[in-house]
């Protein structure tokens, strides 16, 4: 059955959402230009619109994770994205996986604030709320899906499978075939940060078009000066949510993904990151404007340049022109053009206002001096803008080519070979520079600045820099010359601005959220050098043989082997890989594999014998147990000769788009995080599984020695038995049993091959020893001798490639993040509630 009702439902939710967009930013123009006596009712109908348009979105996300709980596969969106075997809060991941869900959450936030302004700011509602509907109608468009003189506008999450796979030959022979399952959630994005990062990232997002329109009224209006105060808080508040989104993804990468870190300078990353920085410009100058009316013009060109570079990033995230050069970007729906609409729209819009007023912007006539507040703020503005700049420069090389290519020139600009050293080598130095001026511009933006005065003021602070400085360098022996300057200028801002809020307690705390944050990015820079300048692989092969000579030196010098149940020696920690383990719903912890037995649906398996945790049997023998089998965990036991043992999972995880893909796990202490990951374990597909050789078959008698590929085995005793584990037994049926012992590792191993005779014919069903990679099957019973016959196989013991790095104080990066979102906090709150009372007596 197709449930086209809810589909038709959400479709229509969309028009109505495009069409109100566009109606109430009609309206709410008109309320700012028309006629004064028909203002209020322009205002009161472009309310009502876009209440509508509120009403309308919050209908298409319904519908749409509707159809995704219920698992209506028969739209394309569902089965794209979902499953019937994922959670529900992974259900809630589908949602904004893909391009048409991750856009309709931008749109929904951009609901949630723009009702918060209509709610909260009636002087301003009609010129932003302009600026609201108008990019409310562009996000529309790109969720609309429909087709126009040819041209089609917008892909809709609401189509139905068979009218996106039109020559699929199922749709052809049956136009109602609705698939049994989806094709999942991606298994990297199974992840509970991935439930929340998104969100938070799409909020930052659309905090930005605040400030903006803000900006852009007043630029219309003529408000010139006036929109700085109403916006300076959403600056501060969207800088924050936007910053912590991006430190999500960051924390999802370090604890997911396997290139040993959080940041890897993907283009991606890289088109979140540089409006980020130039966002945090944008407040300083507006801040500076707030203090002593300077710099208004920097801020206006800084607050319209942060929404157009989250334009500019959405066109490269969405409109497939990076290609494969990132690991996060969409594949193109066919919205490039639409995307590319968008960015230019808003771009001309904005520098036609800004032309326009440019005369009218004041500018300060005093000369500005090098121990004023505004010279460093500036100075810092700048340098968070270059930084910006080298990152975009290098990121936009594939728009270089596709610009090129457009106009017949042939062009292959390439990004970086090396990305990290490449953009790592210039932003280090911008850091340094940054840390400099967030401890020095700090004392001028407090106190009235002359040389003296700040030859006396800053003294202090430098020699216990310089002091604490030595000693953190001898005691963690930082001897490279970038990291010292890193480390000493990261040092001196925390001192400097630890200073000014010791004298700040004096005061009032709501005012120290600017040092709380700039001592939080400090700590931020001291951790990121020492878990990347100085992480250490502690997985260093020094058997003397290579893992492989396929491989090159690097993979064969930094991983180890660990063969399963054998004890390996890598630097201080004895390693025990104990074999491979899953998830399984309703049971804590691991479930090794051998003690489960597949059935015909790889998501349900049975409990071949009782499942135990910690003592306690969780699921009995013939339970099934759900797992998700496209994630295996491997069991890595760490010994330590203080007794301080532990043991990790790292995991394999085969998907479908991306092969074999390796996600850490990570030993977390106070001065470094230890990160394991596997580098390759083989038997992972259908198309690896594990090859068993006949090597020998042996004739013997209770009681005999013989050899098992080197390992000495006796046979003990032959038995019949009337239980057979897995198997239910006849009348007629008869089981034997053999025990046979294997003295290999300084212990011994029992074999229980069974022989079995059914319908009166033999069966054989061999016993393994995984530890040894031998199996043993009992094939014949020769009465006239005593004697029984035994086939032998071997195989390949399973092993692993592990590689383990430790991450030195990476928890001072994480404690740094915490104190910007805290300063941020305090700071956000002190400017709102000097709008308030600014509002409250009508100054705004």
């Amino acid at each position: 059955m197709i449930h086209t009702f809810i589909g038709n439902l959400g479709q229509l939710s969309i028009i109505i959402a495009f069409v109100s967009a566009l109606v109430a930013a009609f309206a709410f123009y008109k309320s700012v230009v028309g006629d004064d006596l028909q203002k209020e009712g322009w205002l009161s109908y472009a309310q009502w619109a876009f209440y509508i348009h509120a009403v309308a979105v919050v209908s298409v996300v319904v519908c749409l994770y509707y159809i995704v709980y219920n698992h209506y596969f028969e739209y394309h969106y569902a089965w794209s994205h979902s499953s019937r075997q994922l959670p529900v809060y992974y259900m809630i991941s589908c949602f904004w996986e893909g391009q048409e869900g991750s856009f309709l959450l931008w749109i929904f936030w951009n609901v949630v604030l723009g009702i918060v302004i209509l709610r909260t700011n009636n002087l301003w509602k009609g010129p932003v709320m302009t600026i609201f509907s108008l990019v409310q109608g562009f996000l529309a468009s790109m969720i609309l899906g429909v087709v126009i003189f040819n041209v089609k506008i917008g892909s809709t999450p609401f189509i139905l499978l068979r009218d996106a796979m039109l020559d699929a030959p199922v749709f052809q022979m049956n136009p109602d075939f609705v698939p049994e399952d989806g094709t999942g959630l991606n298994a990297l994005l199974q992840n509970y940060w991935m439930v929340i990062h998104p969100p938070t990232l799409f909020l930052g997002f659309a905090t930005t078009l605040v400030p903006f329109a803000y900006c852009v009224a007043g630029l219309w209006t003529g408000k010139v000066r006036e929109w700085i105060k109403p916006a300076l808080p959403w600056a501060l508040f969207s800088a924050m949510v936007l910053g912590v989104g991006i430190l999500m993804g960051a924390y999802w990468a370090y604890e997911t993904l396997n290139f040993g870190g959080y940041w890897n300078w993907d283009p991606v990353e890289n088109a979140v990151y540089v409006p980020w920085l130039v966002l945090v410009a944008s407040y300083h100058t507006m801040i500076t404007y707030r203090k002593s009316n300077t710099a208004l013009k920097t801020s206006v060109i800084l607050v319209v340049a942060t929404f157009i570079l989250i334009l500019y990033s959405t066109f490269l995230t969405r409109s497939g022109i990076l290609g494969e050069s990132s690991v996060h970007s969409f594949t193109d729906l066919g919205l490039s053009g639409q995307l590319l609409i968008y960015l230019l729209a808003f771009t001309l819009l904005s520098v036609i206002l800004m032309v326009r007023r440019w005369k009218q912007i004041p500018v300060s006539q005093k000369e500005v001096s090098t121990y004023s507040r505004e010279f460093w703020i500036f100075i810092g503005a700048t340098t968070l803008c270059l930084m910006g700049f080298q990152v975009l420069v290098a990121t936009s090389f594939p728009v270089y080519n596709s610009v090129l290519s457009g106009l017949g020139i042939e062009s292959n600009i390439a990004l970086p070979a090396d990305q990290v050293t490449y953009y790592t080598k210039f932003q280090l130095w911008f850091a340094v520079v940054l840390a400099v001026l967030s401890g020095t511009g700090q004392f001028f933006w407090w106190r009235k600045m002359d040389p003296n005065k700040l030859k006396d003021i800053l003294m202090g602070p430098i020699l216990i820099t310089l002091v604490v400085s030595g000693l953190v360098m001898w005691i963690t022996e930082v001897t490279h010359f970038p990291y010292i300057v890193v480390l000493v200028t990261a040092i001196y801002s925390v001192v400097a601005n630890g200073k000014i809020l010791w004298e700040l307690k004096k005061e009032s705390w709501h005012l120290s959220g600017g040092s709380i944050a700039h001592i939080g990015i400090a700590m931020m820079l001291i951790g990121i050098m020492y878990s990347s300048g100085y992480s250490k692989v502690v997985s260093l092969n020094k058997s003397g043989l290579l893992i492989s000579r396929e491989v090159d030196d690097e993979f064969n010098l930094q991983n180890v082997i660990l063969f399963l149940n054998e004890p390996r020696q890598m630097d201080k920690y004895s390693l025990v890989y104990e074999g491979r383990t899953v998830e399984a719903e309703g049971v804590p912890g691991y479930v090794p594999v051998e003690v489960l037995s597949p059935t015909n649906d790889p998501y349900y398996w049975i409990a071949a014998e009782d499942v135990v945790h910690k003592g306690n049997v969780v699921k009995s023998e013939g339970d099934t147990l759900e797992i998700s089998p496209e994630n295996i965990y491997f069991k890595i036991r760490y010994e330590q000769g203080n007794g301080k043992n532990f043991t990790l999972y790292p995991r394999i995880q085969v998907n479908a788009s991306m092969g074999q893909v390796a996600s850490p796990d990570i030993k977390r202490a106070v001065a470094k995080d230890l990160y394991t990951h596997l580098s390759y374990a083989p038997y992972m597909t259908e198309e690896e599984t594990r090859e068993w050789t006949h090597t020998d078959s042996v004739n013997i008698k209770i009681g005999d020695r013989f050899y098992i590929n080197d390992f000495v085995a006796q046979l003990n005793d032959v038995r019949r038995v009337y239980q057979v584990k897995g198997l239910e037994l006849g009348d007629e049926d008869i089981a034997v049993m053999a025990s046979i012992t294997v003295a290999a590792d300084q212990q011994e191993h029992l074999l229980e091959p069974i022989f079995l005779i059914r319908d009166q014919r033999a069966a054989r069903i061999p016993d393994v020893i995984n530890d040894l990679g031998v199996r043993v099957a009992f094939s014949k019973i020769n009465p006239a001798t005593d004697s029984f016959d035994f086939d032998i196989y071997t195989t390949q013991k399973d092993f692993v490639i592990l590689k383990a790095i430790e991450k030195p104080y990476i928890n001072i990066l994480w404690s740094g993040t915490l104190l910007l979102v805290i300063g941020y906090v305090i700071a956000i709150r002190r400017r709102y509630r000097e709008f308030v009372l600014s509002r409250n007596k009508g100054l705004e």
